[in-house]
């Protein structure tokens, strides 16, 4: 590690013995990492360009026919364009799946002018970085998304809603909008096309609820973001009151690339219902974590086994969680199920923008429901009562359990109040938030039970569960006693100590402490 650094980024010298390929593209050498099947399983749409082009030079961009879907579609009609679109199949990659070219004719049939485009960058997942790459790696492609879609849609003013807290993506959007403005691709008469039409970008401001298009919406208004009931939906009352388009950045980027290269060639990849390719962030306890743009209806096994090489750890893959705080966890024993979204959906969980966090067998899905429950107390905009406090209900209820003070009837109220969450709630944040107590409950119940009926953390994670213990592989050495915060170690020096369980708080300090595996832990 330090010679790749030493060498490779302060120095810029390739370390050539640590190359494990070399490919070309077009004329410019370059270096990239591949390991057994990480990218021969991959097909690259959305990413064709991130890595390989300096994303601050649209000359480069240019270079890999960049925008050249934009001079096609300049010579075509909007309702050409909206059939190629509808033939390709592509649906909407920001979670719903929605199909693109009939949420397009909607916004250009709507009554009312001006009309906007907006680009959702609003990436708020823990464990989610697929629109942060394309952003960073290659704006230009889903600035001529957007132009496409503002040409057929009737719209001259589009926006980028992209999230305050990824400040190299919106330097290179700022970049990329004002390069395109000089080689006329915005602005006043696009390519002489008579054509007008610009972007402005939006930072917003860390609320995931934003990523719902109506909070969006008013925030982009410059109000709080609260999502509203729709209908009417943006399509036709959105931004101002006025028709609005809303895709996401993923989405906006398969555009060129369908109409440079046709939908023939764009439907020959993915399932029957779902087209194309998806981009995944593979985070969590997977030895090959990152990006990977894979076909749709690829199983999970072979996304987090082919691809993702299993766990770092090395111990069994137990689930993944899929769709962010909004999914749900799916076990290994349905690891055969085709990454498209209906069959995701058959399984509890969605497919969400694309986040997928790995779990091993030292992961409790106790623990796992608490954390993504956390997260969406603390997101919710407080406008839907059961969203506000139903979220915070089934929250406490999971606390409890994971202290070894829950109740067997507890499992019944987490399986009672989380449909009524689910339909009292206005958005998708509220609609979706039970998502990882429910699947956790349908494939982990037993999880559940034994936390409850018999005290124990099976991935002696719960500390409050835990029992520390010392064996006699004690040297003596005293290293945990100096360790333990409450004095609760005691013993002679080369003999073997004891814990005293009373004062023992489950920290772990001790086992962190202990060189010689005399700390048990059940």
């Amino acid at each position: 590690m330090k010679q790749i650094i030493d060498k490779h980024v302060v120095k810029g010298e390739i370390v050539e013995e640590f190359l494990v390929k070399k490919d070309e593209f077009k004329s410019k050498p370059v270096t990239v990492w591949d390991v057994d099947n990480f990218f021969s399983k991959q097909v690259k749409i959305i990413l064709e360009n991130s890595g390989y082009i300096d994303p601050e030079k649209i000359e480069e961009y240019l270079e890999v026919d960049g925008y050249k879907a934009l001079e096609k579609a300049l010579n075509m009609t909007a309702e050409e364009i909206i059939d190629v679109l509808s033939k390709s199949g592509l649906r909407g990659r920001g979670g719903a799946g929605f199909p693109t070219a009939l949420k397009w004719k909607f916004t250009r049939q709507a009554q009312g002018a001006p009309k906007y485009i907006v680009c959702n960058a609003d990436e708020g997942d823990p464990g989610a970085f697929m629109n942060r790459n394309v952003l960073e790696g290659d704006p230009h492609k889903v600035l001529e998304g957007m132009i496409i879609g503002a040409y057929v849609i009737g719209a001259h003013h589009g926006f980028i809603y992209c999230r305050a807290e990824y400040p190299l993506a919106i330097k290179r959007l700022d970049i990329a909008i004002k390069q395109a403005r000089e080689k006329g691709f915005l602005g006043k008469d696009i390519l002489g096309s008579g054509f007008d039409f610009d972007i402005s970008i939006m930072e917003g401001a860390g609320a995931f609820v934003c990523g719902e298009e109506t909070a969006l919406l008013g925030s982009l208004e410059g109000k709080r973001g609260m999502p509203n009931l729709r209908p009417p939906y943006p399509s036709t009352k959105g931004y101002k009151g006025k028709p609005t388009n809303i895709n996401n950045v993923e989405t906006w980027a398969n555009v060129p690339w369908i109409l440079l290269n046709g939908w023939q060639k764009y439907i020959t990849m993915g399932s029957e219902k779902s087209k194309g390719t998806k981009v995944f962030a593979l985070a969590g306890k997977i030895k090959r974590g990152g990006n990977v743009e894979v076909p749709m209806g690829m199983t999970i096994k072979e996304i987090l086994i082919d691809i993702g090489g299993g766990t770092k750890s090395g111990k069994p893959l137990k689930a993944v969680q899929m769709g962010g705080p909004s999914g749900g966890c799916i076990p290994l024993a349905l690891f055969d199920t085709p990454v498209d979204y209906e069959s995701i959906n058959a399984t509890g969980a969605i497919m969400g923008s694309g986040g997928m966090v790995v779990m091993d067998e030292d992961s409790c899905m106790i623990d796992i429901a608490k954390f993504f429950l956390d997260f969406t107390v603390l997101e919710s905009c407080g406008k839907c009562v059961y969203c506000r406090l139903g979220t915070k209900r089934l929250w406490e209820i999971l606390d409890r359990i994971s202290k070894g003070e829950g109740k067997i009837e507890d499992i019944d109220k987490l399986l009672d109040l989380s449909p009524k969450v689910k339909t009292g709630s206005l958005c998708g944040l509220g609609q979706t938030a039970p998502n990882p107590v429910l699947t956790t409950i349908r494939y982990f119940r037993a999880e559940y039970e034994a936390h409850i009926n018999n005290k124990k953390c099976s991935a002696k994670v719960c500390k409050p569960l835990l029992t520390y213990t010392i064996n006699d592989a004690c040297t003596g050495c005293r290293a945990c006693a100096r360790k333990c915060p409450t004095d609760a170690i005691t013993g002679d020096k080369k003999g073997i100590h004891v814990i005293d369980q009373d004062k023992c708080i489950q920290c772990g300090a001790c086992y962190l402490a202990c060189r010689f595996e005399a700390i048990d832990v059940e």
